[in-house]
Formats: structure tokens, C-alpha cells, sequence
């Protein structure tokens, strides 16, 4: 029988209809296996694990086929030690089984770290270490010396605190420095529309303290932006070294920071002008 033949005969259909058929069988079967090992389309609400003690989670979470991992701890939190503080994914939130939880715990104990050795750094190294050792920079007191914004020397509460000591993490260091031989000056930095953080961070790295701090209206200082400073930016403007800059916030789900920020940007470049 020519091939030709073949393909117009009844047994050509029939093996055909018999391959499609096998097809189907083998690509279903092949779904319920996988639907099977990946649980499709089965979610697990995530619990509240918030308040829970840390023996609590193995079984509670076996339970409901979810693992966690501790990624931090936190000291001196409300609540009782030892206990879940905050977690990720949030609670209510659909996730797979086998999910892992990431939580936060109280500390029974501060965490601690070692005090490095600042003497004779800049201003910008000392932001750069403390950082790195989970610390702080807090006031600044600038005094003569040569040396303009090198360290000279290194407090905790108002004592001299040694290279090696041990602290607890995210405490403030304070630090006296250089004004240098000219009794340098410190330009003003512009903060309008900047984050606390964001501020506080610009106002150190410039050698200025932060000053008084005014939330409008008790804003949570989460949503704050700053909408006003004292003294004001100017970009000829300087001040000494050490000065404290004062700082107005606003929330920005009240406040239009966008248009605000367009008028400021016009007179910040009138200025440079």
C-alpha cells in the first residue's frame, strides 16, 4: 500500500484517533501529578503571629504547614520578652504552603557592640564606621584645631567612652571635632520635602546639629516631610560649624509637597542665579 494509500485508509484514522487519545490521557495525568506536588491553587491564610512566644511557633505553624525564620531582634519594645513583635508576609496575607514567615522578636537582653576607634577620622569616615557598627552619630561640638572635621575625640552621655568599649546598638555617639585655622563655616543644606531620616542625615553630614523639631498637627513622623527650616537654605548662605538647624514637618497624605517643592525649586535656582 503506497503511503498515499495509507493516509486515506481506515487504519490510518484509527491509529491517529488511538495517538490523540493517549495524548490527552498523558498531558491530564501529567497536570493532577504537578497540581498534586505544587498544591495549585490551594493558599493558606497567614496567622497573626504577633504576641506569640518563640517555643509557640514550631507547633502552631507545622500545624498549618508554614516554617519561619528570625530575622532580627528588638530590644526594649512594648510587650513581653521573647515574643513575636512583627512579621512578614503580614497576617491575613494568601500564601503557598511551605511558605516561610519572617519574624521580629523582643530581646531579652540589648544587643550589643564594640566601640571603634574614631580619633583622627573625618566627619564622613565617622558616619561611615558608626553605621557599620550599628551606631549613631549624635551631637557635634566643634572646638580649634587644626585639623578641620577630624575627630578628636569620642562620647557616650557626656564621658569620653574608649576604643573596644562594649554599647548597646544604636546608641548615640557624640563627637568633638576640628573647626580648623580659619574658623571654617558650614554651608546651609536644602531640606524641604526630605524625610526625617533624610533630613537628620543631610544636617549631620554638613557639621550641624539638629535643632528643635515641630510635627504639624502631630504628624507621624513616618509620613513627615519637612516643609520649613530655620535658618532658611540660601546657597551663599554659611553658618558655624556645630550650628543648629530647625526643622518643620508636614505630612505629606495633607500636604501638596508636590507643587510645594516646584516654588522652591524656581526660587533655589533664582538663587543660585
Amino acid at each position: 500500500m503506497s503511503f498515499r494509500k495509507f493516509l486515506k485508509s481506515r487504519l490510518f484514522f484509527i491509529q491517529l484517533g488511538l495517538s490523540i487519545i493517549v495524548t490527552v490521557i498523558v498531558v491530564w495525568i501529567a497536570t493532577l501529578f504537578l497540581s498534586f506536588f505544587t498544591n495549585h491553587g490551594q493558599e493558606i491564610t497567614v496567622p497573626d503571629l504577633t504576641g506569640l512566644k518563640i517555643e509557640e511557633l514550631d507547633n502552631y505553624l507545622s500545624e498549618k504547614h508554614l516554617e519561619y525564620e528570625i530575622i532580627d531582634s528588638v530590644y526594649g519594645s512594648s510587650g513581653k520578652v521573647g515574643t513575636v513583635i512583627s512579621q512578614d508576609p503580614y497576617p491575613n496575607s494568601k500564601v503557598k504552603s511551605g511558605r516561610k514567615i519572617y519574624i521580629s522578636v523582643i530581646a531579652k537582653l540589648p544587643e550589643r557592640t564594640t566601640m571603634p576607634d574614631l580619633k583622627d577620622l573625618t566627619l564622613r569616615q565617622t558616619i561611615a564606621v558608626l553605621e557599620t557598627y550599628g551606631l549613631k552619630v549624635g551631637r557635634l561640638e566643634y572646638i580649634p584645631d587644626i585639623a578641620k572635621n577630624a575627630v578628636l575625640k569620642q562620647k557616650y552621655k557626656g564621658k569620653i567612652i574608649e576604643p573596644g568599649t562594649m554599647i548597646e546598638k544604636r546608641s548615640s555617639i557624640d563627637l568633638v571635632l576640628g573647626r580648623g585655622e580659619k574658623n571654617e563655616k558650614a554651608n546651609i543644606p536644602f531640606l524641604l520635602g526630605k524625610t526625617r531620616n533624610e533630613a537628620i542625615k543631610l544636617i549631620t553630614e554638613y557639621s550641624l546639629n539638629v535643632g528643635e523639631e515641630n510635627f504639624d498637627g502631630g504628624s507621624d513622623t513616618s509620613d513627615a516631610r519637612v516643609y520649613k527650616q530655620n535658618p532658611e537654605y540660601s546657597k551663599k548662605g554659611t553658618i558655624s560649624l556645630g550650628s543648629s538647624v530647625d526643622i518643620f514637618y508636614k505630612s505629606d497624605k495633607k500636604f501638596d509637597f508636590k507643587t510645594f517643592l516646584k516654588k522652591h525649586k524656581n526660587d533655589t535656582i533664582e538663587d543660585e542665579e
